[in-house]
């Protein structure tokens, strides 16, 4: 062999190896969106000041907002960033379920989960209405009751498009066969719960049925992406 096939043998096995680490590197970063987005989902709702359990209403969010404005406005920054992580964890299951071979459920409920998601998203800065009542010493119950016939609108929307596409996902999951995938049975189970949970006009169940539901669903799917990030693909083929 000359040397100069073999510095050519050796640049194309180290391209390969260089091509696969990254190709694996590009399938784990959105892993960790995955798992990070229910545990900053689940901070906002707990570091948000508490308005009770059932539905929410206007003397209680008032209350809530006046107790501390500093907590009120971090917990609602955080949940427009938790609903922006959920997104592309999202994207990252529509791209692993493609890979699988799942063209059908996941790449119709992912346009409704964008939308649904970038619903829920400007959700918070609504409520920043609450907290530019109490610091500018105005009626808060007042501000809820004029940014309500906005807000009701867009939750319902946001939750109904965002329920429907979350379970097409847990279709797409459970139609490929998730446990011969190394998806556990219970993810699709949870992916659903945590899709119709936005459809429930109850704060616990908005804030910790939701995160539950999230942490429950998205979790074992970001090991699996993790540790397995092509087991899908090699399954399928």
């Amino acid at each position: 062999m000359s040397g100069e096939t073999l510095v050519s043998g050796l640049s194309t096995a180290d391209g390969d190896h260089v091509s696969d680490v990254s190709a694996t590197a590009d399938r784990r970063a959105p892993a960790i969106a995955m798992a990070v987005a229910p545990l900053v989902l689940l901070a906002a709702f707990i570091a948000h000041p508490y308005i009770g359990l059932g539905p929410p209403d206007q003397a209680a969010v008032a209350r809530a907002a006046a107790s501390s404005t500093v907590r009120w406005g971090i917990a609602h920054l955080m949940v427009a960033v938790a609903s922006g992580l959920l997104l592309l964890a999202f994207v990252a299951i529509r791209a692993y379920l493609r890979d699988a071979g799942e063209q059908r459920w996941s790449a119709r409920g992912l346009p409704l989960v964008i939308v649904g998601g970038t619903l829920y998203a400007v959700l918070p800065g609504m409520e920043f209405a609450a907290l530019a009542a109490v610091e500018t010493g105005g009626d808060v119950r007042a501000a809820q009751a004029a940014v309500e016939p906005w807000f009701v609108p867009v939750i319902l929307a946001s939750g109904l498009a965002w329920a429907i596409g979350v379970v097409g996902f847990a279709k797409g999951l459970s139609s490929i066969g998730p446990r011969g995938r190394g998806v556990p049975g219970f993810v699709v189970v949870a992916l659903a719960a945590m899709g119709v949970s936005r459809m429930i006009p109850l704060t616990a169940v908005q804030f910790y049925v939701q995160s539950a539901a999230a942490l429950i669903a998205l979790w074992p799917l970001a090991y699996v992406m993790w540790r397995q990030p092509k087991v899908m693909q090699a399954a399928h083929s």
